[in-house]
C-alpha cells in the first residue's frame, strides 16, 4: 500500500472534541504520524509563536480544529473575545503555513455560519447570502471568514489550503462544561449523572428544534479523506446530513439512561436558536462514498464512556471554562 502524501500531521486543538476524534482513530492510520497540540503548547492567537511552532513540527498537512466556541449562553457572555480569537488563530495559521511552506492546511468552519433565512439544508454556496443568527453570530462571522482567507491565500501565496464545514460534533472528552457546554454536551452530562434521586431534568425551549449531530469520529474520517483527496477553494460540507428534533434525541438518551420519559420536561419560556439547523453533505457523500454510525450507535457510545468516567474517575471529564479571565 502506498504511504500518504501527508504523513506527518500536526492537528491543533488536540483537547477539543473533534480531537479526540482523530486520538482515537489514530491506531487505524499507522502510515501516519500525529503531532497534537492544545493551548497548553502554543497561544495559536500568537502569530510568532505559532510559526515557531510549525517550523520545529514540519508538517506535510496542518488540520486547524482549534476555536473557541460553546452553547448559546457563551456566546451571550463573550462575542467580542469568541470573534478576535478565531479570527488572529486563522490568520496565525495560515500566516505560519505559508511561511513555513507546509504542503496542505486544513482549515475549519462551521454551520453555524450559515444564514438564518438560507433554505435548508444548508448548501455550501450559501456562505454569504444573508447573516447568521443572533445567537451566535460573532463565532458564526469568525468562522464565514474563513471562506475567503482560504480563497485569498490560495491566490496570492500558492499554498493548498481548504476549508472544510462541521455541524454539530459530538463524542467522548468533549467540554461537559454546565455553564457554557453545547447542547449535546449537556443532555450527555445530565442522562449520564441522573439518578432517582436527581427528579425531572428540565431541557430549555420546546424540543422541537431540528439539529444535525455527527460523531467526531465520523468527523475525523471525513477530514483525513479530504486531506488526501480535496483541493478547491470552495468549502465543504463535512457533516452527518441528518436533522433531528432536540426532543428525540432528548427521549433517545432517556431510553439508553433508563430515564423515564415522564422525567423529562421542555421550557418553551427559555432560549432558543434557530429553528432548524442541517447541511447538505452531498457533496461529501457523492465524492468520498463516505456514510455515517447510526446515531443510536454514537450517542449510546459516548452516553457508555461518561458514565463510566464519572463513576471511576470524575476528574478527567472537562469542565474548564472556554476563557480564562482577562
Amino acid at each position: 500500500m502506498a504511504k500518504p502524501a501527508y504523513r506527518r500531521l500536526l492537528i491543533t486543538g488536540a483537547t477539543g472534541v473533534l480531537g479526540a476524534g482523530f486520538r482515537a482513530l489514530a491506531a487505524e492510520y499507522p502510515d501516519r504520524e500525529f503531532h497534537f497540540v492544545s493551548r497548553k503548547d502554543v497561544d495559536l492567537r500568537d502569530g510568532a509563536a505559532t510559526l515557531a511552532l510549525v517550523r520545529a513540527a514540519k508538517p506535510d498537512a496542518i488540520l486547524h480544529l482549534a476555536a473557541i466556541s460553546g452553547g448559546i449562553e457563551l456566546a451571550r457572555r463573550y462575542p467580542a473575545r469568541i470573534l478576535r480569537d478565531n479570527v488572529a488563530m486563522t490568520f496565525a495559521v495560515l500566516d505560519a503555513a505559508v511561511d513555513a511552506k507546509v504542503p496542505k492546511t486544513v482549515m475549519t468552519l462551521s454551520s453555524g455560519m450559515y444564514p438564518a433565512s438560507a433554505p435548508q439544508p444548508n448548501s455550501e454556496d450559501q456562505i454569504h447570502d444573508g447573516r447568521p443568527h443572533d445567537s451566535a453570530y460573532s463565532y458564526a462571522m469568525a468562522k464565514r471568514l474563513i471562506e475567503p482567507a482560504v480563497r485569498a491565500y490560495r491566490a496570492e501565496f500558492g499554498i493548498d489550503a481548504i476549508g472544510l464545514v462541521p455541524s454539530g460534533i459530538f463524542g467522548e472528552d468533549d467540554n461537559y462544561n454546565p455553564d457554557d457546554c453545547t447542547w449535546i454536551a449537556g443532555l450527555v452530562r445530565r442522562f449520564a449523572e441522573w439518578t432517582p434521586a436527581t427528579g425531572d431534568i428540565s431541557i430549555w425551549g420546546d424540543g422541537a428544534l431540528v439539529r444535525e449531530i455527527t460523531d467526531a469520529r465520523d468527523m475525523a474520517r471525513a477530514y483525513l479523506w479530504a486531506l488526501d483527496n480535496y483541493s478547491d477553494a470552495a468549502p465543504l460540507n463535512v457533516g452527518c446530513g441528518e436533522g433531528h428534533k432536540i426532543r428525540d434525541v432528548a427521549m433517545l438518551l432517556a431510553e439508553i439512561a433508563g430515564v423515564p420519559a415522564e422525567r423529562v420536561k421542555f421550557d418553551p419560556a427559555r432560549a432558543r436558536g434557530i429553528d432548524k439547523r442541517v447541511t447538505d453533505s452531498a457533496r461529501l457523500k457523492n465524492l468520498s462514498g463516505m456514510t455515517f454510525t447510526p446515531l443510536r450507535e454514537s450517542l449510546a457510545r459516548v452516553f457508555a464512556w461518561y458514565k463510566r468516567t464519572h463513576e471511576s474517575d470524575p476528574g478527567a471529564i472537562r469542565r474548564q471554562s472556554r476563557f480564562a479571565p482577562e
